[in-house]
This record gives C-alpha cells, structure tokens and sequence, in this order.
C-alpha cells in the first residue's frame, strides 16, 4: 500500500520528486521521467479564476475614477482567456494562479480559503499532485484589500536608498508568503527614456545605474521572503515611440545594451532574482515575447540566468493579435515556447495543449516543453511544494496571524515617503514654520489633489486598481489626504480649502472660489498633478500616455491666476511623471515635487512643508523647463545635451537629476583621486569631503559621475557612476570614498560587444548632475578589454565620519552598495 504522500507502509519514499532528501535537481529529473507529454504541457499554463476585472463596456467612467474599466487592452484576446474553463485548464495540472488576492476586495480569510480552494482543486486533478504557484502584483506592495500603499516606484527613485527599499521589499514579500503567495509580479526594471511614457510612475527613475542598486535592492529584499522576484519588463518597453503604451521601440541595440539592459543583469547578478517577465513591445521589429537572442542566447547563455522566464499578460497571443508575426494563437504559442519563454500569464491560450499535438507532428521539438517544464517544476520544489508534508492548509498557516497595514508596514512607508519628497526650490515661503518667518494664521489649500489620498498612488494601488468599482468600500486603507495632515501639522492655523479644478478637464468653475481663498490668506498651498489610473482611465499610469507634459486640464492655469493674487503660493505637485513647472516656477513662492508618496504621503509632505522632516529627495528624472520633447533625459551624448548652436531648442532642464534642496545647506570638496592612471583591468577610488554647513541637521545624497572623453562610440557627457546617502549634524563632517572598478567605464562598442577602452575620464562629484565642484581626471591605460559576464557592476562606497565638533555622529551611506 502507498500512502498519499507518497511513502510505502515501511516508509520508503517511492516517489523520489518526494524526497526532500534528494537533490533538487534528481528530484524534477525523476519527476519529468514520470510525467506526460500533456502534463508537462499542464505546467507552462496559468489560470485567472473569478476574474471580475472587467466592467461593463458601454458605461461612460466617472472623469476621476483612477480605477480599470478595461483591466487590459484588446478585449478580443480577453474575452478568449475567459471562455476558458478552471476544470478544462487544470485537466492536466496548472503551473500558475493568477491574483487571487488581487482582483476583487477579499479579506485575508477569504483569499486564503480560495487559495486553500482552488489548489485542493489543482491537486486532485493532478496524477502527480503537483500544485499551483501563486503569484500576485506587488508594484506598490501587496495589491490586495487593506493591504499598505507604499510610495510607487518613482518615489523609491528620489530616495536614493537602496537599503530603505530593500527592507520595504521584505515586509512586502512577508505579508504575501504569510497567505500562501509565491510570486511577485515587481520590480519595473524598464529606464524612462521620455517622460510622456503612462509607465513612468512604476518605474525608478532615467539612469541605469540608480534603477540597478534599487531593482537589485528590491529584489533582495523580496527574495529573502520566500517570494520569487520578477523582473520587468524585459526589454525596452519603456522606450517606445512617441511615449505610445506598446508602442514600437526604435531603438539600436547598442543603446538597448547600455541603457535599458544592465538594469536587469544587476538584479539577476547581484538581487538573485528568479523569474523574468517579458516585454510587450518589439525592438527594431522583433517582438519581445518571440526573440530567442533576448531570451536564450543574453539571458541565459551569456548571463547565466537559471529561473523562469514568464509572459506578460496575454503578451503571447499579442504576438498573432497584435504584432501579427505568427498567424494564430497556436502558432504564437510555438514562437514563445522556442523564444525562451517558460509560463504563460495570466490564462493559458498559447501555451495549450495543442503544443502537444505539434510534438507529434514533429513541428515543435519536445525538449523545449521539457526545458520550460524542467525550470518551472524546479522552482515548485525549492519552494517546497513537492515535498511529502506539503498541503494546501499548510501553505496558508502563516495568515492568521498576518496584519496587511501593520504599524510596523506604516512606518516603513512613511520613511519611504518622507525621504522620496524632493524640495525643488524652498523659495520665500518654506518651511511654513520657523526659519524668522511669522506662523501663518490663514493658509489656503487648493487644488484637485489637495484633499484626495488616492492621488498619492499609483495605478496598481489596490485603491486605484480595483476599489473604484467598489466605491462602498472606500479606500480599504488609513490615508489622509494632504488637507488632513495639514490640519494636524498646523493646529493653530485656519486652513481653508477649495478645489478649484479637477484633475483633467477644462471646468473652471471652481477658480473663483479657489482664488478668493487665496487672496484672504497669508499662504496658499496649490496642489496639483495626476490622479492614477489605467487605459485612459486617469493621467499617470499603464496606458495614460501624455501628449506633452503640462500639467493635466486646467492645473497650470489655476496656478497662474492665484500667482496673480498677490498672496505667496507654494506649489505642490503630486504626480507620477515630471511636468514642465518652466512658466510655474517664476511666479511660486516655492516648490516641491512628491512622486506618489502612498498612503502616508500626506504626513510626510505636511511635515516637508511645515519644517518639521527634514527634505532629503532627490529628482531620479529631470524636471522640464517647456512641455515639449525637451529634454529627454539627461543621458545624452554631446550633440544631445547642448545645441551648440545648431538648434533653437535648449535642452537644459529646469531643475536636473538628482537635484533636491533642503533646510541646511551642504559643501563637497576636498576632491581626491586615487591614481592618475590604472589599468583597463584595475580600480580607483574618489573620496571628497561632504560638510553640513548649516544649522540643522541633514542629509546629502553625493553623487559620482563619469564621462569617456574620447571613445569609438558616443558616450553621455556625464553618468552616474556611484552615488552615497550622509546624514550629518550641523557643523560635521565625513569622508566619502568610491571604489571604482574599470568594470564600471564599460560600454558597447562598434562590434557590439561591451569593452573597457583605455583613455581619459572625466571625474564629477557634487550634489546634482549639474551641480559639480569636484572635477578631476584619471586615466585607463592598457589595452582593450573585451568583459561580460563576471564583469564588476557595482561602485562600492564608504562613509566615515570627520574629526570635528560633532565627530561621534555616524554618517550613514545608502550607496547602491552590495
């Protein structure tokens, strides 16, 4: 007799993918040799079971509801997932289960029991009893009901702190295990290259090496869990023409190898992460989800990369639907599978049992279902779901005790929130308080984002995402608006508030009300930008692409006439890309920027405004001068970064990455460079002296840049090569020291492949990538060298505190460090 799990009466294991005893990899060996052809075709699917995330088609949405009337777009292909059945697709066992916690309101007892539901389901329908992976979306953490709203990713970015995202990413990845999730559908790894892009938001900002040391943070963090990792969207999604949501990428792929790859590498390389979705987009003409030199001949022969590669949403039957280079779903399936791709998300279509049938017809070679298959069902095993004691009870044990928006999660992200503001410019009116200015008595709040929390998340924020079909429930979270947590942060004050606008639309009704509460006080805070939503259905997100970047409706008008009031007006701007302030910032009496900052962003820019948190954010993409194409970013080579008066378009921005000011004042000197030359093979290090010169206590984010003054290929005339966060009290000082691999000069030469050159660099160091007071030089000498994988990717830093008035005060540094 053999028990269920698999034993023998006397105990001897007779189903080896049983024994945990056993190495993992004899363990799927031995597995794959018991399985069929359909049951291995069974694993590479996914089901979306109870998936309510449509909503009716012909209803008109409301102007300011951020959530999906259309979870995705090309509703054809939609509608053929869902007339897939959970019994027919589970006939032969199932790989994934799509959002069980994520695509309608459910309470941590009722996810579990449908997850408890649906993998007794999967399991009794498997010979084999192999279960299901559970993956969710996590982009701002858990996207589940009542579950905390982190700052999106953008904000992650203006935090240049790589640990803080890191600790982030594990109490994110804590809660998720705790319900019986396996995977995550985070980090965004894509580097903005045009603001307009809907996606900016999910993402951390326009330099790689910045996205590098938090996606790799990120990962870290998500991976000490439990959970598996997934890095997206692989690649250039998010370099698409004209900014256009699945637009096509015109892009080289030298550029695609030193703007948009190293992202990934870095967090496979140094974060571990184990999964990989693709992109939607095509590349020079070749779709992402069908391109086997992206996905098997860089990813895994020249990376090394051993985990699953997964689909995007119905990205394989886009390849019929959409990219038309394969002529129907089956046959797009085919074109996956041989790419590179392992499991298909978020239904199974391509990916279906009629791959089988094109085995047999000898059309599809059967070692490619068993090297998908093989990837898979390894990961199910290290996760212990093979393993004899594995249950779906068990899976979930952890989730009576888990709280979805604990005190601790809360904390967590408000010092996310509070380091992600970035002051643009303190003007003549910040901080509100203190500084000699007299307390204000009246303070006007105005603006369409003044007093709506969810313009502080992003559009897939559980209250963006699913809850504006569920207006009953509210927000499912604790989040004060900014109105709310100015009435806290100044009790003494009247505040008086008018909205003034919405968010989009030219009504401009509520001007005069807003400018008379403008003209009878002694300040007026205007909060303006976006309010997120999906496909349209807002200005910042998935599929809200912008035409230009002025600030959506009529915002910047609103502002313009409270300038004309006379009374001071800090101008606020929530947002989820930066917007063109160039006409706004001569007439504010100060600015600040808050990227989405979650559910207590409104504390900490209330804190920011008042005095009371000290501004540390720096800009992870510029913010423009004009609305138009200028700039793009700010890694541009020579005859992108200046005109030099061959254009009448200036490219300077208005304020550049990196750029963040605060209450205390910092100095960087004291450059020094380790050695004039080193080899092409070697290392040197940069350290300056960073001092608070001010009378509060601060922190400097220091910033090391790079520039290749001759090479065979242009190269931007500044990158970030390094970058530290130091906390200093007033009057001290500390030493930060970079230790820079020659590794790190690397790029793609003529030939494509990645060399280190011999010649000069330039050296920066400053606090913005326009503010440099350090300036030097160092030379590589040697020959040529040809690097790839194993290739040094990170700068390490080092921060020491100073002899001086407060030498025992530790400088701290989040460097982008490993």
């Amino acid at each position: 007799m053999t028990a269920l799990d698999g034993t023998s009466a006397a105990g001897r294991i007779l189903r080896p993918w049983l024994d945990p005893a056993l190495p993992v990899a004899d363990r799927v060996d031995a597995l794959l040799a018991e399985m069929t052809l359909e049951e291995k075709i069974g694993q590479l699917g996914s089901q979306w079971p109870g998936n309510t995330m449509r909503a009716d088609q012909d209803a008109e949405p409301d102007e300011n509801a951020a959530g999906s009337a259309n979870v995705a777009p090309m509703q054809d292909v939609f509608a053929a997932s869902a007339r897939v059945s959970f019994e027919e697709t589970i006939r032969h066992g199932l790989g994934h289960l799509t959002r069980v916690f994520g695509s309608a309101p459910v309470t941590v007892a009722e996810g579990t029991a449908e997850v408890v539901r649906l993998q007794s389901e999967v399991v009794k329908h498997s010979r084999l009893g192999i279960p299901a992976l559970v993956h969710e979306e996590c982009l701002t953490g858990f996207t589940t009901y009542g579950a905390t709203v982190y700052p999106a990713a953008i904000a992650w970015g203006a935090t240049f702190d790589p640990d803080l995202v890191e600790r982030m990413a594990a109490a994110i990845g804590r809660d998720m295990r705790a319900v019986g999730v396996h995977q995550g559908l985070s980090p965004v790894l894509d580097v903005v290259r045009d603001y307009r892009w809907g996606r900016v938001e999910e993402t951390m900002g326009e330099d790689p090496y910045l996205v590098s040391m938090l996606g790799a943070a990120y990962v870290r963090g998500l991976e000490s869990a439990g959970i598996i990792a997934t890095l997206k969207h692989f690649a250039g999604y998010s370099a698409s023409r004209a900014a256009r949501n699945h637009g096509p990428v015109p892009m080289g792929r030298r550029e695609l190898m030193d703007m948009i790859l190293p992202t990934f590498e870095t967090a496979i390389v140094e974060g571990g992460a184990r999964s990989v979705m693709n992109s939607y987009s095509d590349v020079d003409g070749v779709p992402a989800a069908a391109d086997s030199w992206l996905l098997t001949d860089l990813l895994r022969d020249e990376w090394g990369f051993t985990g699953t590669v997964v689909s995007d949403y119905w990205s394989i039957p886009f390849l019929a639907t959409a990219h038309q280079v394969a002529a129907d779903v089956d046959e797009a399936g085919a074109q996956a599978l041989a790419a590179g791709i392992d499991v298909e998300l978020p239904d199974t279509l391509g990916f279906g049992q009629h791959l089988a049938e094109r085995v047999r017809r000898g059309e599809l070679p059967e070692f490619l279902v068993d090297r998908a298959a093989r990837r898979l069902l390894t990961q199910k095993v290290e996760l212990g779901l093979l393993d004899p004691d594995w249950t779906p009870e068990r899976s979930v044990a952890g989730a009576g005790a888990v709280e979805l928006d604990s005190p601790d999660n809360r904390a967590l992200a408000r010092e996310l929130a509070e380091r992600s503001i970035v002051l643009l410019d303190a003007g003549t009116a910040l901080p509100l308080l203190g500084e000699g200015r007299p307390e204000p008595r009246r303070v006007a709040v105005v603006g369409p984002c003044a007093d709506d929390p969810r313009t502080f998340m992003g559009c897939y924020a559980f209250p963006n995402h699913v809850l504006p079909r569920h207006p009953e429930l509210g927000l499912g979270v604790d989040a004060p608006s900014l109105l709310d947590a100015l009435r806290a942060e100044l009790p003494d004050a009247e505040l008086v508030h008018e909205r003034g606008c919405d968010v989009r639309g030219d009504d401009r009704s509520g001007f005069a009300a807003a400018l008379r509460a403008a003209r009878e006080s002694d300040v007026c805070v205007a909060v303006v930008g976006d309010l997120a939503g999906m496909f349209g259905l807002g200005t910042s997100g998935e599929g809200c692409d912008a035409e230009d970047l002025r600030l959506p409706g009529a915002q910047e008008d609103l502002l313009a006439e409270l300038a004309a009031t006379g009374t001071p007006v800090v101008v606020v701007v929530v947002s989820g890309r930066p917007y063109a302030l160039g006409d706004v910032s001569g007439t504010a009496a100060a600015l600040v920027q808050a990227f989405m900052p979650g559910e207590e962003g409104g504390a900490a820019v209330a804190g920011v405004l008042s005095g009371r948190v000290q501004p540390s954010g720096k800009l992870p993409v510029q913010i423009p001068r004009g609305p138009g194409g200028q700039p793009g970013t700010y890694l541009q080579p020579p005859l992108g970064a200046d005109s030099h008066g061959i254009s009448n378009l200036d490219p300077t921005p208005l304020f550049p990455f990196g750029h963040g000011a605060s209450y205390t004042t910092f100095a960087i000197d004291s450059l020094r460079i380790s050695d004039a030359e080193v080899p092409t093979d070697g290392e040197f290090t940069v350290s300056v002296r960073v001092r608070n010169t001010g009378g509060r206590a601060g922190e400097e984010v220091v910033q090391l840049f790079l520039h290749d003054v001759l090479a065979q290929v242009t190269r931007p005339v500044r990158q970030l090569t390094g970058f530290a966060r130091v906390r200093l009290e007033p009057g001290a000082s500390a030493l930060a020291t970079f230790t820079v691999p020659a590794d790190r000069t690397a790029f793609t030469g003529r030939d494509l492949r990645r060399v280190v050159e011999p010649g000069d660099l330039e050296v920066f160091v400053g606090a913005s990538a326009s503010d440099l007071p350090c300036r030097g030089r160092v030379r590589l000498t040697g020959p040529l060298r040809h690097v790839g994988q194993g290739r040094r990717l990170v700068t390490h830093v080092d921060v020491e505190p100073l002899p001086g008035p407060s030498a025992t005060q530790q400088g701290e540094t989040d460097a982008g460090q490993s």
